[in-house]
């Protein structure tokens, strides 16, 4: 293996989560490879870790793999998978099997590793309802990163929660910076930031559904509850600020210019449909990011 090396050292690269939105941002993972663009700095939460270690593993087709084509397979979960404890989305066999050698999604750990970028990813640690992050430091084998890529990733109820190291945890987008990992790139020193989000321009959360179902549910953890109520507004607050920061120049936002699936589809055809037009919007888009990041063509 050639020595990996990062061009982009100033500027943090942040992906959004949003379930199967993700067969549309995922698109972001090619172009930037294909155009040579290392960032030194990757952060990602729920399905934007993934796309945090596609990207750092530098695998282009397993990024696409991961939230189109691989729905075709009849182990990625169903309501027949829920009603047996393994989840809507079967997410042991998603993200604990399917990345081992000879497997549907086999990753390259081996360039994971490799590669000089720091990472970040986060999940939310029911007992506490703290954001738990996790770095490279914490991935030094398959099974230590997929577990913590599964907890980031583990929406609540459609999913079953995850035990590490004795505490249980659930999707990372449910902490106070909304599912966007912009106080991680902060904390890690960075002020400028491209930053891939997965909803439309004018989109606002409105207040979370079913908070009586999530406070039964999840009684015996009630900070999920708590953050589910509080997720709105903390996700609302982060992205005007990130609009903030576009509009002063320390930050280039990826907005969808439309958003054509559910965080839930399923259906091959429509998030087939997403990822072209992903691509599509990106490459228009690359040349305004070349500048922003200062890699020339």
């Amino acid at each position: 293996m050639s020595e990996l090396r990062s061009n982009v050292t100033d500027t943090a690269l942040i992906f959004e989560g949003g379930g199967m939105r993700a067969s549309l941002t995922s698109a972001i993972v090619p172009v930037l490879l294909e155009a040579g663009i290392y960032i030194d700095f990757v952060a990602g939460i729920s399905a934007g870790a993934s796309n945090t270690c596609n990207y750092l593993s530098r695998d282009a087709s397993r990024a696409r793999q991961s939230f189109v084509d691989f729905t075709a397979d009849p182990r990625f979960g169903s309501w027949r998978t829920f009603s047996r404890g393994q989840g809507y989305f079967n997410a042991q066999y998603i993200y604990e099997e399917t990345g081992l050698p000879d497997q549907a999604l086999p990753f390259d750990h081996d360039t994971f590793l490799a590669n000089p970028a720091s990472m970040a990813i986060a999940a939310f640690q029911c007992s506490t309802g703290r954001q738990v992050w996790w770095g490279k430091q914490d991935a030094k084998t398959m099974r230590d990163l997929m577990v913590r890529v599964r907890a980031s990733s583990t929406m609540p109820v459609l999913m079953p929660p995850v035990t590490i190291d004795g505490e249980v945890y659930v999707d990372g987008a449910l902490g106070p910076d909304g599912g966007i990992a912009l106080d991680a790139a902060r904390a890690a020193g960075y002020s400028k930031f491209l930053v891939i989000l997965t909803q439309e321009r004018g989109y606002r959360k409105g207040p979370q559904k079913h908070l009586r179902l999530f406070q039964r549910h999840f009684r015996s953890f009630p900070a999920v509850a708590e953050a589910l109520r509080d997720r709105p507004a903390n996700y609302n607050r982060v992205r005007e600020e990130l609009f903030e920061l576009e509009r002063s120049g320390d930050a280039m936002l990826f907005v969808p210019e439309t958003m054509p699936v559910r965080n839930s589809e399923r259906n091959i055809a429509k998030l087939t449909a997403a990822h072209e037009l992903g691509l599509a919007q990106a490459r228009r888009e690359l040349p305004a990011w070349r500048e922003f990041l200062g890699v020339p063509a």
